[in-house]
Order: structure tokens, then sequence, then C-alpha cells
């Protein structure tokens, strides 16, 4: 259902960036909305390795990234944040007071006095394999591109598709939640650390795994929506029917910064200039943190964006309370909500 909000600051992304910037512009009592293209928050955290650990996160030696993102979106909910999810930015106009007007994809607009892109790399998605059906068993999820819960795959049979981290670490994941691990690949070499390569042969000749190589997707089995098997065949048009009740397929991601590109940015391969000070664009009013920033001596860290999450929210806050003096506060003597 499209809504019409007014905000003191539009978010876009609700990954690492988005969700802790909610917590910096809270804390200088600034409203926030935040839209994400994703049906869930959580960027590439939640999407490519919810239960893959990070070792650079402050005060956590080893924190998985669903749980990143769990303590993130605790951390912003005291300043009730408004998330609009499954949709993208599609419009931005400013408008003669110095507001933006934007607009989504599912036709909602929200009236924002300051504009902070989180977008990380941009609106992404899977790349997706040309299977005949494909869509039918996509709707009723019988083919995945990313894992939310391991255990919805106990005592499944899974056909993991890919070459790269992705397809071998969900795997070595998997291989003790499933009843059946098959994983295909067009042949023996992959592009995934060699440490966990080593490992998924080690399964293989454990019986854990077993290794379809080499080998192609080329067809689903099934009534449209319950898979029963995946065809897969060799350049020699060689073919096998894989018994299986879910498809894995782990291809890599792809990615765009979609309409924001025609938004009027200095552009650097992809990536949005900004102040290094104040991650200010070249448009006044929009900000930019995290990957889809760039300026000189930037680190592409989750820790980085944090910083600069708070360097922006106080770049903003005379924007919102123009004329207003900021008296900055540590939380230690300040607080939260609640």
């Amino acid at each position: 259902m499209a809504e019409r909000i007014e905000t003191d600051v539009a978010i876009i992304g609700a990954g690492p960036a988005g969700l802790f910037a909610v917590f910096e512009c809270g804390m200088l009592r600034m409203k926030c909305v935040v839209i994400d293209a994703l049906e869930a928050i959580g960027g590439q955290c939640a999407a490519l390795y919810p239960e893959k650990p990070i070792f650079d996160i402050p005060a956590h030696p080893s924190i998985e990234g669903q749980g990143l993102i769990n303590l993130l979106e605790q951390q912003a909910a005291p300043f009730a944040p408004a998330y609009l999810l499954g949709r993208r930015v599609e419009t931005l106009a400013k408008q003669e007071d110095g507001c933006f007007l934007l607009g989504t994809s599912a036709g909602d607009e929200i009236l924002a006095k300051a504009v902070l892109i989180a977008a990380g790399a941009g609106a992404f998605g899977p790349i997706r394999p040309p299977l005949e059906g494909l869509e039918s068993y996509e709707a009723s999820g019988a083919v995945r591109y990313l894992v939310t819960k391991k255990e919805e795959f106990r005592g499944k049979r899974l056909v993991i598709a890919g070459g790269g981290d992705s397809a071998v670490d969900w795997a070595l994941s998997l291989k003790d939640v499933a009843s059946k691990v098959y994983f295909v690949h067009r042949r023996d070499k992959f592009r995934a650390a060699p440490e966990t390569v080593a490992q998924l042969w080690a399964a293989a000749e454990a019986g854990q795994v077993e290794m379809v190589l080499p080998y192609q997707l080329k067809g689903l089995e099934g009534d449209g929506g319950t898979l029963t098997g995946v065809t897969v065949a060799t350049l020699k048009g060689e073919e096998r029917v894989l018994a299986a009740d879910y498809l894995m397929a782990f291809f890599g991601l792809s990615t765009e910064l979609g309409p924001i590109a025609e938004w009027g940015f200095g552009l650097d391969r992809g990536r949005i200039e900004v102040n290094q000070t104040t991650l200010e664009t070249s448009v006044p009013g929009i900000f930019a943190v995290g990957d889809v920033a760039v300026y000189p001596g930037k680190l592409k860290l989750i820790l980085q964006a944090f910083s600069e999450g708070a360097m922006a929210a106080h770049a903003i806050h005379p924007i919102v309370f123009p004329g207003q003096a900021l008296h900055f506060e540590h939380s230690t003597t300040r607080g939260v909500p609640g």
C-alpha cells in the first residue's frame, strides 16, 4: 500500500550504514524514513552472509551478519523509523522550500528535509539461471538465491549451484542440516577462499556433499510449484536428474545505482563523490555514506560507514533545525529514549 510520509531525513538503504545512520540521526532528534529494494532490512549482510562471521566490528571479536543487523535494528528502534521495504526510489525533486520529494516504485511519496544515500553497491538482485518455468518455482520458494534460516532446509534435498564463496560456504553450512547436498559447478576450479574449498573437498570425501562436476543447470522438474528434481548437463550433452526439494543458485549479484545515478551527482566508477568532512554530495542537502560513497582515502569497511553516518547526521542537523545551535552530548550523558 502506497504511503505519503513527511520526515526529517529520508535514508535510502537499510543495510548496516543506513541502520546506524537512523540511530545517529535519532540522537540528534531527527526522524527518519528508510527505503530499501529488498523485502527485509539488512542489505548484503542479511542477503548474502546472514550466518557468516564478521571479524572487524568493534567490541565483537566475531558476529554473524544477521546478528549484527538484529542489534542495529534494536539500536535504532527507540527512534521509531518508518521502513518502506521491497521498493526502489524512482524519482527525486527539490521543492521550493528546499525539501525533497521522493517517489518509490510502489507509489509512495516521502517529503524530507534531507536525503542520506546508504545504498551500498546500489539496488541489487541475484543473477538468475536461464531455466524454463523459473518464475513459478521462485514464487513457491523452491528456487532460492539467499538463505535466511538454515532450519528451513532440515531433512531436505538441496542442489547448490555456483563456484564462488557463497556457494561453497552454504554447502558447508547446510551439509549437517540437509538430508542431501549436491554441489553443481561447470568445472573443478572455484572462485572461493582456498581453505573453504579444501573443506568442501573433505566433506565430499566424507560423503557429506556430492560433487556434480563438470555440470551446468539445464531444467527444473516438478509441478511448477513443488520441485522434485533438477536436470543438469555437461557441455557434451550428458544429463543427470538430481532429486531435490530446493535449488539454491549462487551466481552472484547484479548491482546498479538505478535512477540514483541520474540525479546529477559526481560519480567515480559507479560510486558517489562526497565531501570527506560532511559526506555531502555535489547536490546540496543530499548525503551519501557507506560503500556507495567515495573520497580520497576511503576504506570500504562497515566500521568506516558507521563513522560516516555520525558525521553526516551532524552535517544534516542545521538543515533540519536551521539557526538552532547543536550542543553535542555523549550518549553516556544523554542516554536514549526509553
